[in-house]
């Protein structure tokens, strides 16, 4: 088999497929909930603790000075900017517990289409005779 036809059949496997479906969505709402992080809930966290959480570091040069902008101290040395660490975590907090709703929607949904499906026939006679030859063979 020659290894353009061996990667064709790999490429329109239907995991395959499905999985770069799931890439391209997962980055776009990646995106969604980066907005949302950054421009809707930080901003109301901010006000509440009187801090703008994109520009909290504590410097570790003595170049850097605690009144600067991140990108601006950042500039000058070193900082530990734990302002933009704590806004990942929420970041990801929340886009684990929307793909943790989602797992457990579709999760719901198996347990309702097995819960429909008839139960599977039982043996065929023949099946069931040749079992109970076997069972006295096994005597």
């Amino acid at each position: 088999m020659s290894f353009v036809k061996e990667f064709r059949e790999f490429a329109t496997k239907g995991n395959v497929m499905d999985l770069a479906v799931g890439v391209i969505i997962g980055g776009a709402f990646g995106k969604i909930v980066d907005s949302v992080v950054n421009d809707l809930i930080m901003p109301v966290v901010g006000i509440l603790f009187k801090a703008d959480f994109t520009n909290l570091y504590l410097p570790l040069s003595s170049k850097v000075t605690q009144g600067l902008t991140l990108v601006e101290a950042k500039k000058l040395g070193p900082v530990f900017a734990w302002g933009s660490f704590v806004t990942a975590v929420i970041n990801f907090l929340i886009l684990a517990f929307v793909i943790f709703l989602l797992v457990k929607g579709m999760n719901r949904l198996k347990r309702k289409n097995e819960a429909a499906a008839p139960p599977p026939a039982g043996p065929t006679p023949t099946e069931q005779l040749l079992m109970e030859i076997r069972d006295a063979l096994k005597k």
